[in-house]
C-alpha cells in the first residue's frame, strides 16, 4: 500500500532485473533437474512476451539447451517471423519453422471462422478481413458486447453486433490456432526430452487471456507473476531486440489488426498494470485514479471488469474434476 509520502506510481512497479532473472533462472534449473529433461521449447512469435521467456531460458540454461518454434499461419502480421527469426538468431538457439496453416485448414480453422461470421454479415466471403472488438470498460457503464469489425475487398470496413452463438463460433475456430500451436510444441518436447515453456505475463494469467489446453498449457511459466511493463524491464536487461520492444502488443490471431485492448483488456498495459497492482495491494483509489489519469469511477469501471474476467475465466485455470481422490506418483 502506498502513503501520501510516496504516492503511487509506476515507480512501485519497479523491479531489480538481474535479481529477477537470477530467481527465474534458479526455478528453471531446478524443475529441469527434478523433471529430468534437458532443455526448453518456446515458442516465439516475435511479441514481447514470448521473446522475454526464451532470453530467461537462454540466461538459465544456456542457447545450446533451448530451442525456438516459428509457427505463422497465413493470418500473422507480416513481421511476426521476420521479428521472431531476429530474435532466435541474436540468443544463438535452435529453431524451425513449422507453418500451422494447412493444419488449420484441415481442421477447418478458417471455415468454420468464416461460417459463424455469415451468421451476422451473410455476404462474408473470400477476400473479406475481419477480427472482433469490445467497446472500452472505462468509457461506459453498459453491458459491454463483442463486435465483428468487418473489411471488404474494396477496402470498406462496417462494425457489426455479434450474436451470442456467432461469439461463440469465432473464438471456438479461432482456438484451433493456439492448440495446434501447442501440440507442435510438446511434439518437439517428446523428440528432444524438453520441457514445454509457456509465455503469459501476469496480466493474461490473472484475467484468463489464454485458451485451454492451448497457449495455456505449459510446464513452465517464468513470467506469469510479472505485470506487462516488468516484462519489459527484463526485456531491456536482456537485450531482447529493440525491433520487438517498439511493437506494439497484438493478438496476431484475426486477420485485421487488433491490439489486446480491442480484443480483451480495458486499457493499455501500462495504465492496466497500474490498475491491476492497486486492487492487489488495496491502494487507495484516489491514488490509482492519479496514476493512472482516469476519474475514481472510471477505475472503478476497471476493478469491476477485472473482478468479472477473473470470475468467468475461473474454468480456464481448473484442474481435471476427479470423482475421488487418487494419490500423485513422485
Amino acid at each position: 500500500m502506498s502513503s501520501s509520502a510516496t504516492p503511487f506510481s509506476a515507480a512501485n512497479l519497479e523491479i531489480d532485473a538481474e535479481a529477477e532473472t537470477a530467481r527465474i533462472s534458479e526455478m528453471l534449473t531446478a524443475y529441469l533437474a527434478d523433471s529430468k529433461r534437458k532443455g526448453v521449447v518456446v515458442a516465439v512469435s516475435g511479441g514481447i512476451d514470448s521473446s522475454v521467456v526464451a532470453a530467461l531460458c537462454v540466461a538459465a540454461l544456456g542457447p545450446q539447451r533451448v530451442f525456438g518454434l516459428h509457427m505463422p499461419e497465413r493470418e500473422s502480421s507480416s513481421d511476426t517471423l521476420t521479428l521472431s527469426r531476429q530474435l532466435t538468431d541474436s540468443l544463438g538457439i535452435d529453431s524451425t519453422l513449422e507453418e500451422i496453416s494447412p493444419v488449420l485448414e484441415a481442421a477447418g480453422c478458417y471455415q468454420r471462422r468464416d461460417d459463424a461470421i455469415r451468421m451476422v454479415v451473410p455476404e462474408y466471403g473470400p477476400g473479406f478481413l475481419s477480427k472482433i472488438v469490445l467497446p472500452s470498460v472505462v468509457d461506459s457503464d453498459s453491458f459491454r458486447l463483442y463486435s465483428v469489425v468487418v473489411q471488404a475487398p474494396d477496402g470498406t470496413e462496417t462494425k457489426h453486433r455479434l450474436t451470442h452463438d456467432a461469439y461463440l463460433g469465432i473464438v471456438a475456430a479461432t482456438n484451433f490456432k493456439q492448440r495446434v500451436r501447442k501440440m507442435l510444441e510438446y511434439y518437439h518436447a517428446d523428440r528432444l526430452n524438453y520441457v514445454v515453456s509457456g509465455t503469459p505475463n501476469r496480466l493474461e494469467y490473472d484475467q484468463g487471456f489464454f485458451v485451454k489446453l492451448g497457449d495455456g498449457s505449459a510446464d513452465v511459466k517464468p513470467i506469469a507473476h510479472l505485470y506487462k511493463s516488468q516484462v519489459y524491464a527484463l526485456a531491456e536487461h536482456l537485450g531482447v531486440p529493440a525491433e520487438i520492444r517498439s511493437r506494439p502488443s497484438t493478438t496476431d490471431t484475426y486477420s485485421l489488426p487488433q491490439s489486446q485492448e480491442e480484443f480483451y483488456f480495458s486499457l493499455p498495459y501500462e495504465r492496466m498494470d497500474l490498475c491491476l497492482y492497486g486492487k492487489n495491494h488495496d491502494v487507495p483509489i484516489e491514488e490509482v485514479a492519479a496514476a493512472t489519469d482516469l476519474t475514481v469511477e472510471q477505475v472503478q469501471r476497471v476493478y469491476r471488469d477485472i473482478d468479472q474476467k477473473r470470475s468467468t475465466t475461473a474454468y480456464l485455470h481448473r484442474e481435471p474434476q476427479l470423482v475421488a481422490d487418487v494419490p500423485e506418483v513422485g
